[in-house]
């Protein structure tokens, strides 16, 4: 059973040696499925209001890392506490410097893909957020983030190299 309660607070928060707050997020994605009920292979990706609602913009699930975690561990924590999703976090697409307008201070973020398996009713932000499946072009044009943008084009990227490589090891076998 998942926790539905979010972490508060920055007792626990990570900093690098600069001084910038360490933020680790992920992009949730799924695999659409085709009129017969198959799996395709056109991505769907998850994207979420921030908590002041959906005119402030759409965004992946993302927040601090803290110290008795990795960062692995951080992005599953992040997707499930905003997003309400599981799944397995995968290799990731980078690390980003930005700035928090919010703050005015610079961000070190890291991107994470999370292949989902389990889409949660309930979860600890659900009064708080929503959430939204959508293709990869409509979560392009609506994230407010341009690094987030980057890491769902190195997300897409990676796909299409996949597929790729899949194809290519089929027609050598033949």
């Amino acid at each position: 059973m998942a926790c539905l309660v979010s972490r508060s607070g920055r007792e626990l928060q990570r900093y690098d040696n600069l001084g910038r707050r360490q933020v680790v997020g992920c992009i949730p994605y799924r695999f659409k499925n085709c009129s017969d009920d198959s799996v395709g292979d056109e991505l769907e990706v998850l994207v979420i209001t921030s908590q002041k609602g959906q005119a402030r913009g759409m965004m992946f699930p993302k927040g601090g890392w803290e110290l008795d975690e990795s960062v692995e561990e951080a992005a599953s924590r992040e997707s499930l506490e905003e997003a309400g999703v599981l799944g397995n976090v995968e290799d990731g697409l980078g690390k980003w410097n930005f700035l928090s307008k919010r703050h005015g201070t610079f961000y070190e973020g890291y991107m994470f893909p999370l292949l989902v398996t389990k889409q949660l009713d309930l979860w600890p932000e659900k009064n708080v957020r929503q959430r939204i499946w959508m293709t990869v072009d409509e979560a392009r044009e609506v994230c407010r983030h341009w690094w987030m943008k980057e890491a769902l084009d190195m997300l897409v990227e990676r796909h299409k190299s996949l597929q790729q490589q899949n194809e290519e090891h089929v027609l050598s076998a033949l």
